[in-house]
């Protein structure tokens, strides 16, 4: 170790810096008494939640002769340290260290501990007489010393901005954002783990595209110097899905993916996200609206052992078959038009006008019903409810509606407003998959920067044949957000982008 240790001004405030230099002179100090203060290893026999749950039973003032071992981090410390708190992963113990139990170099030592320490410790179980379950320490070791100290206790860290920044902070001081991030391990999963068990295969696609496709969403733009071309950041792994499913890879594939899109930052919206996306040959929209549900369904059961969750001031009862109704109807519903018996985009437009809506002058037929069903029927989509048969206009990768050619097989899931889900009923037809493309190729050239690339390769593979497929995609961090009854998608995210801290 140097003695130059300090770190750039502009990291640290003069007050940071002088405790952090007299945490450093505790350091020295412990070297000096022959101790590594950062030791490669500790060997931990068990955990604190371990602990607790194993001696739930000892009575109030009960000793045991049970000797054990365990690590974590110094939360609190009283009358000198007689009395820490030590947590860890999976929670919290009272450590006391007193000499009568405690060798003669370590009690010299708890002058060098700090709030924030991480020591590992070994002793005796007993419980107190006021109930707390308690280690009485035979000794311990420092294994990283704390250079900061940890934000004051009882108030925690509560500043949004330095949680987000600080994740490591936050998850250290807050149990909330342990849980939250927890959970979203677990239902990833659970997810993972259901689909696996009804025959589904788990593939990986790529993340760099020559062609930026499977969505409408502006991407992200990178340059690969050896081959001196221009790749973009995946918005979908849709089409590369379908050409496993027409590669005969596995008649269901699926893959749990990260998603860059150039746009916008919200409660409900990160440049870069995760998606579950999975296609099941020889199925279509309403076998995958199935799927969908018993998907949920079974996270719910296996993490909760419920299917009703609170979300806000509300209860979502997450009981299959969940609500179904179509796009046009809902509108029907909440407006009084009946989109289905207008003919064109002037006559749309107008109608929409009529009852307050702005629309673009080049908005078309399906364009118009879209905005007025995202500004008059979103808001009341409480209980979960798959919208079905959307306008085709704007489902350029979705069979058409066998019913209705102004439409397509296919359903958006919407659950508190929000919309988690979306599925097709996969357009497979090679010929008026290119028509689509070339409407989509003419939308760009008119200014829509988030209109769909044509895909000749994709093409190609549709020509060899894909068998008729149910595809769906659900975002991860929503549904998470939904399950955990989390207000933004920061909160689910580990590390969200955030904008430079100026």
């Amino acid at each position: 170790m140097t003695n130059s240790s300090s770190m750039p001004p502009e990291l640290h405030s003069a007050l940071e810096q002088e405790l952090r230099m007299a945490r450093l002179k505790k350091i020295e100090e412990y070297r000096a008494r022959g101790k590594n203060p950062y030791p490669p290893s500790f060997e931990c026999a068990t955990t604190a939640g371990a602990l607790q749950k194993e001696f739930e039973s000892l009575e109030k003032g009960e000793e045991t002769e049970i000797r054990t071992q365990i690590a974590g981090r110094i939360r609190s410390m009283r009358n000198s340290g007689m009395f820490i708190d030590l947590q860890d992963k999976d929670g919290k113990i009272q450590v006391f260290c007193h000499p009568d139990s405690l060798n003669a170099d370590n009690f010299e030592e708890l002058k060098l501990l700090d709030i924030g320490d991480i020591i590992g410790v070994r002793g005796r179980i007993r419980r107190t007489p006021r109930g707390e379950l308690t280690l009485n320490a035979e000794s311990f070791d420092i294994l990283s010393k704390s250079l900061h100290p940890l934000p004051e206790k009882y108030h925690g860290l509560q500043d949004q901005e330095t949680r987000y920044r600080q994740r490591y902070l936050d998850l250290i001081m807050n149990d909330e954002t342990r849980n939250t991030l927890r959970k979203r391990a677990e239902i990833i999963q659970e997810i993972r783990s259901y689909l696996q068990a009804h025959g589904f295969l788990e593939v990986e696609t790529p993340m760099l595209h020559p062609i930026p496709g499977g969505a409408a969403a502006r991407p992200f733009k990178t340059h690969h110097n050896t081959l001196d071309m221009e790749l973009y950041l995946r918005i979908a792994p849709e089409l590369y899905l379908k050409r496993l499913i027409i590669g005969g890879l596995s008649d269901k594939v699926f893959e749990i993916n990260r998603n860059f899109r150039n746009e916008g930052i919200s409660t409900r919206h990160n440049p870069e996200f995760t998606m579950l996306e999975l296609y099941q040959a020889y199925a279509d929209y309403k076998d995958i609206m199935r799927l969908t549900e018993n998907l949920v369904a079974h996270v719910l059961e296996k993490i909760f052992g419920t299917l009703i969750l609170p979300m806000g001031d509300k209860m979502i009862d997450f009981t299959p078959p969940w609500a179904q109704e179509s796009m046009c109807s809902l509108v029907q519903k909440h407006t009084g038009i009946n989109f289905l018996e207008i003919k064109g985009a002037e006559e749309a437009q107008a109608a929409a006008q009529k009852i307050g809506i702005k629309v673009e002058a080049s908005a078309g037929w399906g364009t118009v019903i879209e905005k007025v069903f995202e500004e008059r029927v979103e808001s009341h989509l409480i209980q979960p409810t798959h919208v079905t048969d959307y306008p085709l206009e704007i489902s350029p990768l979705a069979k058409t509606h066998r019913l209705d050619g102004r439409l397509v097989e296919r359903f958006e899931t919407f659950i508190n407003t929000w919309e988690i889900a979306n599925a097709f009923s996969e357009l497979n037809d090679p010929v008026e998959q290119q028509k689509r493309f070339d409407l989509q190729v003419k939308n760009r050239e008119s200014g829509d920067s988030e209109a769909h690339h044509m895909d000749y390769d994709f093409l190609k593979a549709l020509d060899y044949g894909m068998p008729p497929t149910g595809g769906l995609g659900i975002g991860i961090d929503r549904l998470v957000m939904l399950l955990t009854n989390s207000s933004s998608i920061r909160d689910v995210i580990a590390f969200p982008t955030l904008k430079h801290k100026a």
